[in-house]
């Protein structure tokens, strides 16, 4: 059974040979906002949540190399905004209303979706549209809605949640790998 799934994991990496153009221009468009003086926007549910964070993670605090740190929020980890937009509003709007009040012309939104068809994160996307951001979506399961939203869609080719979410951390990892290059180095 291992070993089944370390196949489908490495045969579904090798998938992503076709999504280098996305990957780079992901990365590229990461470095391009926060050269410009922006900021990166992510949100997902659940593991994607997760990758949100790590991505931040890895942008705020550093990937591989020493450089100061990088403006980037993960909009999955303030529980008392959550819990009060998925009260007063909707479960809906919890991305939708942070990327109203934190979003500006400039900024980027990365968001996550291993369906694509995530109605919050579909909302936070609308919302960032609406003010001007420009938006990175990593889906899989043929992107779904969210999948033909963005400015760079990059849709995982596989229909299994766990290497989905495998995979978007990894692509998150290359995209890191070029910002910190881009900044440290220039374009």
């Amino acid at each position: 059974m291992v070993l089944n799934w370390l196949e489908e994991h490495i045969e579904v990496a090798e998938r992503l040979k076709d999504l280098i153009e996305e990957i780079g221009e992901g990365g590229n468009l990461m470095a391009q906002t926060i050269l410009q003086g922006g900021k990166i926007l992510l949100f997902g549910n659940g593991g994607s949540a997760s990758d949100a964070q790590h991505i931040a993670a890895e942008l705020v605090g550093r990937y591989k190399r020493e450089r100061p740190g990088l403006p980037a929020v993960a909009l999955t980890t303030d529980t008392s905004i959550l819990t009060a937009v998925g009260n007063d509003y909707a479960f809906k709007e919890i991305f939708a209303r942070q990327v109203e009040g934190l979003g500006r012309k400039g900024d980027l939104i990365i968001a996550l979706s291993t369906s694509g068809n995530s109605p919050n994160v579909i909302a936070g996307v609308e919302k960032g549209l609406e003010i001007g951001l420009k938006v990175v979506t990593l889906t899989g399961k043929g992107g779904g809605k969210l999948g033909k939203m963005g400015d760079i869609n990059i849709i995982v080719p596989s229909q299994n949640t766990p290497r989905i979410q495998e995979m978007h951390i990894l692509i998150g990892h290359m995209m890191c790998e070029i910002v910190d290059q881009r900044v440290t180095d220039g374009f």
